[in-house]
């Protein structure tokens, strides 16, 4: 039985061409180019343009996102002006309050305007970048046991995931986290081939700036690899548990340095810390950002889920949630196909021995998609769709590993009935994700259907076709399961996402709230995608409209749960969000004034009128502040137009305690804040943080004068208002 404990040097059937070796006195061209002298001629140059299509795909229109996720992109335009606020992630220059996560994401952005300025390319292609690193670490990975086949396989699927290709082309912290996870995986498979503790060692360290990155999301995996390490290394148990422990210590000190600053940093000196009620990195780790995800019980969030089978307002929970109308689209095209070939080649590995590489390069990849997507099928806290990128590179590793193995074996009867079994779960499901979007190209569905089947039926007679055959008819496989994903991914590039809530794929593509068949799925429910002050936008810069209507300040019916109902509403358009309504609420219902601003306001910042611009430049050198705003996304619109400071009062939903009353008060004495933005955010309405917010807006509204500058509402801290 082969086990795969050696590298292959050729891909199977190929006919091996052997060239003067491209070792190390030979130029750098010539080595990037040929690559190891084991590989036919054709792999490295097959890698370079699977790397390249993949930078220009993600490059393809990347400016009409624009800043994306304003409330990020606040935080990269402070950093790049402050090094204060870019070591603790602040969200303005003046160090008021950070964003609700570690700053490691934030750095590379930071970096990248400092030297460019600020622009969308600036900000968003460090994470085009990390993208094209994540498809060749995953390509490394399997070539190493593999087929160049099977890497160039593996790095197509994961760059035509279109979740990737939405989150790599987008500044959340999820680009980096993925980048950092699977160069953890790769480095734990190296460090099974020959037991060395540098591999751990640096394991350890990518996992480490993960959690900067994004906290406790980067040790999902980390029971999966411990136990495959501490099972199949080649070495004496003894060492590997040494050789863990290890990689833990280098994981406390990379991950830790860090925390350790800013817990130790006086808080009276250093910004307020977000997300967190207590200012304590520890409490947002462990709490908002940590076990509430898990459980639901996110202080000061929006809200949590439902529970197993429950229908929270993120989304029902469940062991089909991955499959479901909300996530399907964006990552699941090839799952069930995954986890086919996750089984095989386990299986056909059973007999390998202990230290079997091959068998461990499953256990750790397909450990890591299994532990990620149950913690993501059944947590009940805050979970967008876009999450499911941190899947991708597990779920193409996998694919290409399994279909590699069984390519190989094709001749013995199972394999070739499991591989085309894998083709008829990847044809049958992409057209059930297709069916959902039945107005979405009709005819796609039934070419993916009618050619995996066709293929598939080829599959199981593969051992017994000639080669160029079999080839053809992997090839036809092959552009069947992928033609789903692909067009999703190119619908993706195609139009611009900003907002906090994001979505791959067409309109209509993910449907919160519903499960089954057709959109919304059998059982309705609420149709999310196209939330106010979110969503997808086409070249033209045109809102799609995307889900149900949304009526007063962004929730079905009209309200905020426990809210104030408020009145109809468009959705607002990207780009600096909505424009403000009324008194002030952008994108949002009305309620009352300083009161809860609506979803818009939360998810999505404000235009900035040009008016309201120049208001705000005026004397801006005179303070730390220009302007004071509840809520992140509000206070970021008029920071990124103004390049000035601008206060979050309340951090991101407006329901931290800082700065308290007092505080602010005192900041106004001082001089030290100019105006105060009426609206945005959820205001403290909800109770979150004592209603701080709430108390500061009622204050300045009952103490300063009012000032409209078109359909924008300031308050001006300078001048008292007449009695």
């Amino acid at each position: 039985m082969t086990t795969h404990d050696a590298p292959p040097t050729t891909a199977p059937g190929a006919t091996t061409v052997r060239e003067p070796a491209a070792g190390p006195g030979q130029p750098f061209v010539r080595r990037l180019w040929r690559g190891r002298p084991e590989d036919p001629r054709w792999a490295r140059p097959a890698l370079l343009f699977l790397l390249a299509a993949t930078l220009l795909l993600y490059l393809y229109g990347l400016g009409a996102s624009g800043y994306a996720n304003s409330f990020y992109s606040a935080a990269v335009q402070a950093g790049s002006t402050s090094w204060k606020a870019f070591f603790f992630g602040s969200l303005d220059a003046g160090n008021a309050i950070t964003v609700d996560k570690p700053p490691a994401a934030l750095w590379p952005m930071a970096l990248s305007v400092r030297l460019f300025g600020l622009n969308s390319w600036a900000i968003l292609a460090p994470e085009v970048l990390m993208g094209v690193a994540t498809v060749a670490v995953v390509y490394a990975a399997v070539r190493r046991r593999f087929t160049p086949v099977a890497g160039l396989v593996a790095g197509t699927v994961l760059a035509l995931t279109p979740v990737a290709a939405l989150m790599f082309r987008f500044n959340n912290p999820d680009a980096l986290l993925a980048l950092l996870m699977s160069a953890a995986c790769y480095l734990v498979v190296r460090a099974l081939e020959d037991g060395r503790t540098k591999w751990l060692v640096w394991a350890g360290t990518a996992v480490g700036f993960a959690f900067l990155a994004k906290t406790l999301q980067a040790f999902l995996i980390l029971p999966a690899l411990a136990v495959v390490y501490a099972v199949c290394a080649p070495v004496p148990l003894r060492k590997r548990f040494a050789q863990l422990a290890a990689a833990t210590l280098a994981l406390v000190v990379s991950g830790g340095w860090w925390v350790a600053v800013v817990e130790l940093w006086p808080a009276s000196s250093r910004p307020y810390i977000g997300g967190s009620q207590h200012n304590s990195f520890l409490e947002l780790t462990f709490g908002y950002n940590g076990l509430g995800r898990l459980n639901g019980e996110e202080t000061g969030s929006v809200g949590g889920g439902g529970g197993a089978r429950g229908g929270g307002m993120w989304g029902e929970t469940g062991w089909d949630r991955m499959f479901d109308s909300e996530i399907g689209g964006q990552i699941s095209w090839l799952l069930p196909t995954a986890l086919i070939l996750l089984a095989a080649g386990l299986v056909a590995t059973r007999g390998a021995r202990r230290t079997s590489v091959t068998r461990a390069s499953f256990l750790v990849w397909g450990g890591s998609l299994l532990t990620t997507m149950v913690v993501f099928s059944y947590m009940a806290g805050i979970f967008h769709q876009y999450y499911t990128v941190a899947l991708a590179p597990y779920l193409a590793a996998v694919t290409g590993m399994g279909a590699g193995l069984l390519w190989e074996r094709r001749r013995e009867g199972w394999a070739a009935v499991t591989l085309a079994a894998s083709l008829v779960a990847a044809a049958a499901w992409g057209y059930v994700l297709l069916h959902r979007t039945p107005d979405y190209l009709p005819w796609l569905r039934w070419l993916v259907l009618v050619g995996g089947l066709v293929a598939a039926l080829g599959l199981v007679f593969a051992g017994r076709l000639t080669r160029r055959l079999a080839l053809a008819t992997a090839a036809v496989g092959l552009v069947a399961a992928l033609a789903g994903p692909a067009a999703y991914t190119l619908s993706t590039v195609r139009q611009g996402h900003t907002g906090s809530i994001v979505t791959a794929g067409p309109a209509g593509a993910s449907m919160m709230g519903g499960r089954g068949g057709g959109p919304g799925g059998p059982g309705g429910g609420r149709t999310w995608e196209g939330m106010p002050g979110q969503g997808q936008r086409n070249q033209q810069g045109q809102q799609n409209q995307q889900g149900g209507p949304w009526q007063g300040n962004g929730f079905p019916g009209g309200g905020f749960p426990g809210g104030t109902p408020g009145r109809n509403q468009q959705n607002g358009t990207p780009q600096n969000g909505a424009q403000p309504n009324g008194n002030g609420f952008p994108g949002g219902g009305r309620t009352r004034e300083g009161g809860m601003g609506g979803v818009g306001g939360l998810l999505n910042g404000a235009s900035v009128p040009a008016e309201a611009r120049k208001l705000l430049e005026q004397d801006a050198g005179d303070y730390t502040w220009v302007a004071a705003s509840i809520g992140s996304q509000n206070a970021a619109s008029y920071q990124l137009a103004t390049g000035e400071a601008v206060m979050a009062i309340g951090g991101f939903n407006g329901t931290d305690p800082s700065p308290t009353l007092a505080q602010f008060k005192k900041y106004v004495e001082d001089g030290r804040i100019h105006y105060f933005i009426a609206g945005g955010g959820m205001g403290g309405g909800m109770g979150g943080g004592n209603g701080t917010a709430s108390r500061i807006s009622s204050w300045v509204q009952s103490t300063f004068t009012k000032v409209t500058v078109g359909s924008a509402t300031f308050y001006d801290l300078t001048r008292k208002a007449d009695a």
